[in-house]
């Protein structure tokens, strides 16, 4: 087998490898034989098909599955014996000569990647404590969410629930998704648009307003985006929340089974504290995720990066399927997602990188510490525990979890760590 490569740009390369015929003969001669073995055609009994006949009926497609399982095999053996490594699935172009097989390979390579040196680089992180303001807080917002309404006969006020009938017209035209009835709006909790909200405050029931509303340049349905709107609205129904009161049958309905306030505010706070250390720990992440790309400037191969993005696109389908969507998913093409698709692609490349350099590996007890931190959200941890370790596949991801936190780790050791003291409700504001 003779192998030649040819540099096409900085990560292209085309493979020539030529097979000898004999090489190519004794692959067609050897499947035909073994064809012959279990062929059946009429008058011959199972076995005992003749050589010939075999080649005669199956000469040709046999030679072409063995060119093409050749071409799979050399390759393979061609870009091992040339040290390359191939980046995406390569473009066969076969071809035949008197000398037997030759055929190129077309396919990106992976880039050479040298891990910067991040001594001297600034990062910022933020931390924060949950104080007794947060859980009291907390609490009220626990509240609100178990809040009974009740009709009142006055003005709307910020807090209340209106319900109401809408109609809304864009130049005097209808348009697709303003129109509802029966619908319940929270004034205040930014479910509806602010300029729908705000035209509702001070509305008494059996009141009809007309509100006008400019939907967003970035708003959702893109045929309204940008559009000034104005909506004839019917108040049907005010509301007034009456909240539960903090006492023995709260703790109860929050899973505190003796009715103790007290230990209902310290699960309330322990279950703070795991939403904050998760947001800290994802914005450190996202910190140092930045860092490395601002740090490693290299060209990615494009068919990680369309693969990937086909990736994306399909995941956002499936997501959007089992939400009850079905329009428009073709909508979803992979070219939307490819700047996200590169990002993921490049941090790959270099985490993969610093892994391989330092040597670093998931530790087994860091890895036993993350699935139990996920089991204690749960109300039987211990078998959350045991559905992790019971499938190889679902504890290789908290594994690689694990070593992406190890090359976190490992990049805050090399830089310098600037803390910026945060609320718990700036950083779980951040989060969303």
């Amino acid at each position: 087998m003779q192998v030649s490569v040819e540099s096409i740009s900085n990560l292209e390369r085309r493979l020539t490898v030529e097979v000898p015929q004999d090489q190519v003969d004794e692959a067609v001669q050897k499947r035909l034989k073994d064809l012959a073995r279990t062929v059946k055609l009429k008058g011959f009994r199972p076995g005992k098909v003749p050589l010939k006949v075999v080649a005669s009926r199956y000469g040709s497609q046999v030679r072409r599955e063995v060119v093409s399982d050749l071409m799979q095999r050399t390759f393979y053996e061609a870009v091992s014996q040339e040290r390359l490594r191939p980046a995406g699935t390569p473009r066969f172009e076969p071809g035949e000569t008197e000398a037997g097989l030759r055929y190129t390979a077309t396919f990106e390579i992976y880039p050479e990647i040298e891990p910067a040196d991040l001594s001297g680089r600034q990062l910022e992180l933020p931390v924060a404590e949950i104080t007794e303001a947060d859980v009291d807080e907390t609490i009220e917002t626990i509240r609100r969410q178990n809040a009974t309404w009740e009709a009142v006969e006055r003005p709307a006020a910020e807090g209340d629930r209106v319900v109401v009938d809408y109609k809304g017209t864009i130049d005097g035209e209808p348009f697709t998704g303003g129109e509802g009835a029966d619908v319940a709006i929270e004034l205040g909790r930014g479910r509806m648009l602010p300029d729908f909200e705000q035209g509702l405050v001070g509305a008494a029931p059996g009141e009809t307003r007309t509100v006008e509303v400019t939907f967003p340049d970035d708003y959702r349905a893109r045929e309204v985006a940008g559009k000034i709107a104005r909506f004839t609205v019917t108040v049907k129904r005010v509301e007034a929340a009456r909240l539960p009161e903090v006492d023995a049958d709260f703790a109860r309905r929050l899973g505190v089974a003796d009715g103790d306030v007290e230990r209902m505010r310290q699960e309330v706070r322990q279950s703070m504290q795991r939403e904050l250390d998760e947001a800290l720990e994802a914005q450190a992440k996202e910190a140092v995720m930045d860092l490395l790309l601002e740090a490693h400037r290299f060209e990615v191969p494009a068919a990680l990066v369309e693969e990937e993005s086909a990736n994306l696109a399909r995941q956002m389908a499936q997501n959007l399927q089992r939400q009850g969507v079905r329009e428009n998913l073709d909508a979803l093409q992979p070219a939307l997602f490819r700047d996200q698709a590169e990002r993921r692609v490049r941090l790959g490349l270099v985490l993969a990188e610093i892994v391989k350099r330092q040597g670093l590996a998931a530790d087994p007890a860091r890895v036993r510490a993350a699935v139990e931190r996920i089991a204690a959200a749960y109300e039987q941890p211990e078998q959350v525990v045991q559905w992790y370790y019971g499938e190889r596949g679902r504890l290789a991801e908290i594994e690689s979890m694990e070593l992406e936190r190890q090359v976190v780790d490992w990049v805050k050791e090399q830089v310098q760590v600037t803390e910026i003291k945060r609320t718990f409700r700036e950083v779980m504001n951040a989060r969303r």
